[in-house]
């Protein structure tokens, strides 16, 4: 064993009996930092968003980011102190972060738990264990969470994945659904529920399946073949979903394909890659950081479709020159309401990344500020979020 990997070791034992022997005090917290973003304005309904960054895996670095449209104001690891009595904080590698109703559920992929706060306040109000918990989506006071069922590794013989029923008012899981191997994004349409099967860990026999889960019953209906290593799902606005390949990182390339729920079958291929998509309107913003284990290069690209006639209409939406900043762009979302679209930078996934706010017409740059590590998942919210207030000293 190196040197360095024996002194991280003994670090991370030292912590850990130190946290079995005592809570948290408050000289350990590491306070959060702000950045001036954009300008103030008024903020409108859409009153600010939240960013998770995942963290490289094995680091329990995850941590949770706040921008504030009303002062412009970017504000990173709002958690740790907004949660003193949380030991590990966040946990290990974010993989999803979304609202429903008035709290935040933060996914978090190999502490295998949800972790659940007050959106006003960002504080702890409980957390669902899931193993290997990958993706959230809500419907009549339900969450539907992918899990990978199994250990965070690549294994050959993989069990099949589910989907976890939780009910939002008692935070349990009242069900579960067996699907694919490792499944990933899901979408909601109807009474419906789509799942994207990858089989990441059974390489290089892949999943290429998206399986259908009937809503009231709560069992899979059927199966519907698409392409290998399935990862994104995306709902337009003529109930069409989105679906992207990875593809195998060797020969076969990373694609997109067009889902009818009508018929369950395939109706369109695009030789697209896709590392990510966000929908705005009818333009689907995809960006794809495709790494080649060949050349072993990436090759970035950012495409803009129109899902109405689903034909690419811009192969470049970074139009000022600015893409050269960004080393691996991992997150994209959009805020219509504001003109806006955001882009996040990994970097080198160990240190702090950075996101890249751009004006939705003109692809130009406005404002750009660090964030945590491997800045990824957005989540808008309506609600301002409180500041914190003061702690009283402990006697």
């Amino acid at each position: 064993m190196k040197t360095s990997s024996i002194t991280r070791l003994l670090l991370w034992v030292s912590i850990f009996a130190f946290s079995l022997s005592s809570c948290r005090k408050e000289d350990e917290i590491i306070p959060s930092t702000e950045e001036q973003g954009g300008k103030p304005e008024p903020a409108g309904p859409i009153k600010g968003f939240f960013l998770l960054n995942e963290a490289n895996m094995g680091s329990n670095k995850s941590t949770l980011d706040y921008y504030d449209y009303e002062t412009g104001k970017y504000t990173r690891n709002i958690y740790a102190e907004r949660n003193p009595n949380v030991v590990k904080e966040l946990g290990d590698v974010g993989n999803d972060l979304q609202i429903y109703g008035n709290r935040l559920y933060a996914v978090i992929n190999v502490s295998h738990l949800i972790e659940v706060m007050d959106v006003n306040t960002a504080k702890h109000i409980g957390k669902i264990s899931i193993p290997n918990c990958r993706y959230i989506v809500f419907k009549d006071g339900f969450a539907y969470v992918s899990s990978y069922a199994g250990p965070v590794k690549i294994d050959p013989n993989a069990r099949l994945g589910y989907v976890a029923k939780v009910d939002t008012a008692t935070l349990k899981v009242v069900a579960e659904c067996p699907v694919g191997y490792q499944p990933d994004e899901l979408v909601i349409h109807g009474d419906k529920l789509y799942v994207a099967n990858s089989g990441g860990y059974r390489v290089p026999n892949y999943d290429k399946t998206i399986s259908i889960i009937d809503l009231k019953t709560f069992t899979e209906l059927k199966k519907v073949d698409v392409a290998i290593n399935l990862h994104r799902l995306e709902l337009d606005n003529y109930g069409k979903i989105w679906v992207s390949s990875r593809g195998d990182y060797y020969h076969v390339p990373s694609k997109m394909f067009v889902f009818d729920p009508k018929t369950e079958k395939v109706t369109k291929t695009l030789d697209v890659s896709c590392s990510n998509m966000t929908l705005s309107g009818d333009s689907l913003f995809v960006y794809s950081t495709e790494w080649s284990y060949l050349t072993g290069e990436n090759t970035i690209s950012y495409t803009v479709i129109d899902t109405k006639t689903q034909k690419v209409i811009d192969r470049d939406f970074i139009k000022d020159g600015t893409a050269k900043d960004i080393k691996i762009p991992y997150g994209i979302a959009t805020n219509r309401e504001r003109g806006e679209f955001y882009v996040t930078d990994a970097k080198n996934y160990v240190t702090p990344g950075r996101l890249h706010c751009y004006d939705l017409k003109t692809g130009t740059r406005k404002w750009s500020v660090k964030t945590g590590d491997i800045p990824a998942h957005f989540a808008f919210t309506r609600y301002e979020l409180q500041p914190l207030k003061p702690q009283t000293p402990q006697q």
